[in-house]
């Protein structure tokens, strides 16, 4: 089986009540968009067969196609269990995410429709499947050419160029189908208050009914709560007596069962405090140097999809040996189960979305971005490792309204964590985080930028002279925060000194080093010069890997090591100035 683990690991029920679809599917590409027309959806097979959850234009989905797809079909039929019994139960069809715009039919019955390339959604198939043999055909439609589409780094040109990959067309996610009662939980929303000594929760249920949950900690009883829901809603806390705190590489966690009625759900959260104080971010009221490394999440044979669960694991521990304690997960939403092994291995994280691609100057960007940032918010929420939110990436002063609504709606979904309106450049509305993005190559210079930070004296760098704004400059109020820095260009095999200006050469930031030992040299001293600073909390290094063409990794694309890993990780783990 391919990718064969629960993909839901905050919302899980018994073995027997999910089917995985992932494998072999019919395949179809339809860039004339007349497979409507033709009846595609109603069609037994098509003429090319794809391995899901992988896109097709990836090597591990066997098709391998990275020209422009316009529009693709899948197909597939599957044998409804006999523990799925209609009469008693409802069957729903799950897609961990397809890019961008997905049609569903079951048995020639259109199911519906969903907008949104990055966050899962859901139909009800029960009034369509039958005992026996069903037929699922599915259509997903990419146009990253769409100013109103968010497509995060995948590239609107025919070939990839700087930082901008290849297209990443249709399902990329698991698909899976699963049993639940007539009355089932559909969502849960746990925010720890480490001070009150309590969870609390917000159970969301397709109907009323009584709730019980039960909380335990290393498989010992800690305490439990009842109550009843109106309206098909139930919030309540949870005591956590003493609680045992999850923390940046102690990552206590707690386990707790949910029954609705007939259904019952298992789930898992971490006792942990988020706080700000002056120019320090704290965790568990302690002051934190966030050491974080850009992660685009990026992969050689799968690029958007990890080919094994392992490979999340893996690559954590790879960070991590670097002496980083976190990431931000850049311009896409990552898979559930990253997260889910950040917050078992206690690596922190920023959620971020994916909004290049989207002109969000344009009035209609608010529709075609807001439901999915808050599916994301809903969906993530519950992770201990998370530690802020981020809705956008280097956007201009014009698009003030969106950076505002954006930012509202996570501080009222989720108050307990920081917001940065958008990650560099230019700081007009509310943002919790100031921050900048900073690729000067020569340390000098670099330190310079922040040396006020330390002294007092003078402004700190800045990305927002263009714009001429007062509000963009930093007013010593909040935490400041190098989102992105470093991204020194070094090809691990050809050791070329200079990046490519064509599309598809080999590229970077900067004056390249001259040696691998130059590009450690200058990653230490780089990162050093921000942890030595008693006016910065923390900083996110350019990058985790390289992404095809973008050769700035601290990994090749392949996971080989550019540097002495023992020698930087005793440069950027060690004692932080703002740290306590």
């Amino acid at each position: 089986m391919i990718r064969p683990e629960y993909p839901r690991p905050q919302l899980v029920r018994g073995d027997d009540t999910w089917l995985n679809l992932n494998g072999k599917w019919f395949f179809e590409i339809d860039n004339a968009d007349s497979g409507g027309q033709r009846g595609l959806y109603k069609a037994e097979s098509y003429d090319r067969e794809i391995t899901v959850p992988f896109v097709p234009e990836s090597e591990a989905s066997g098709i391998g196609n990275t020209d422009f797809m316009y529009r693709v079909w899948y197909c597939r039929k599957f044998e409804l269990p006999e523990s799925f019994d209609v009469r008693h139960g409802r069957v729903l069809l799950h897609f961990g995410a397809a890019n961008y715009e997905t049609q569903l039919w079951i048995n020639d019955s259109f199911m519906g429709e969903h907008k949104g390339g990055y966050v899962p959604f859901t139909f009800d198939i029960t009034d369509e499947v039958v005992s026996g043999e069903n037929r699922i055909n599915v259509t997903c439609k990419n146009d990253v050419k769409n100013p109103l589409q968010p497509s995060g780094k995948q590239c609107a040109q025919y070939a990839n160029h700087g930082c901008f990959y290849s297209r990443c067309t249709g399902i990329w996610q698991t698909v899976w189908l699963e049993y639940v009662p007539e009355t089932y939980i559909k969502n849960i929303k746990m925010l720890p208050d480490v001070a009150g000594e309590k969870l609390d929760v917000t159970v969301t249920l397709s109907d009323s009914a009584d709730v019980r949950a039960v909380v335990t900690y290393k498989g010992e009883h800690v305490s439990e709560a009842s109550v009843n829901s109106r309206c098909g809603v139930a919030r309540f806390s949870v005591d956590i007596p003493s609680p045992h705190l999850w923390n940046v590489g102690a990552p206590e966690l707690y386990d707790i069962e949910i029954i609705a009625g007939d259904d019952r759900i298992t789930s898992y959260f971490g006792m942990r405090d988020i706080d700000i104080e002056g120019n320090k971010f704290k965790i568990n009221g302690k002051s934190i140097f966030q050491r974080l490394v850009l992660d685009q999440g990026y992969y050689e044979k799968g690029i958007y999809t990890a080919e094994r669960d392992e490979d999340f694991v893996r690559d954590i521990e790879l960070s991590m040996s670097v002496g980083f304690n976190g990431a931000r997960m850049h311009m896409k939403i990552f898979e559930p189960r990253f997260i889910y092994h950040a917050d078992r291995m206690g690596y922190i994280l920023w959620g971020e979305y994916p909004n290049w691609g989207l002109d969000i100057a344009r009035s209609e960007a608010m529709e075609a971005m807001l439901p999915e940032w808050i599916d994301e918010l809903k969906r993530d929420v519950n992770s201990p490792a998370i530690i802020g939110w981020c809705p956008f990436n280097e956007s201009w002063a014009k698009d003030r309204v969106i950076l505002d609504t954006a930012y509202h709606v996570a501080k009222m979904y989720d108050p307990t964590r920081p917001v940065i309106d958008t990650s560099g450049w230019v700081h007009l509305g509310e943002t919790d985080i100031y921050d900048v993005h900073d690729y000067e190559q020569n340390v000098d210079a670099f330190i310079s930028h922040y040396m006020p930070l330390a002294t007092g004296d003078g402004e700190p760098f800045w990305n927002g002279e263009g714009f001429k704004s007062a509000f963009a400059k930093y007013d010593g109020k909040k935490p400041y925060f190098v989102s992105e820095f470093g991204g020194s260009f070094w090809d691990i095999d050809t050791k070329t000194e200079s990046a490519g200006q064509e599309s598809g050469d080999p590229w970077g930031y900067g004056e390249a080093p001259k040696s691998a030992r130059e590009l450690e040299e200058r990653m230490i001293a780089l990162c050093s010069a921000l942890i030595d600073n008693p006016g910065v909390c923390g900083f996110c290094y350019t990058q985790f890997t390289d992404v095809m063409q973008e050769m700035n990794g601290v990994f090749s694309f392949d996971r080989r090591s550019k540097v002495n890993l023992e020698r930087v990780h005793a440069a950027l783990s060690r004692k932080a100035a703002i740290e306590d």
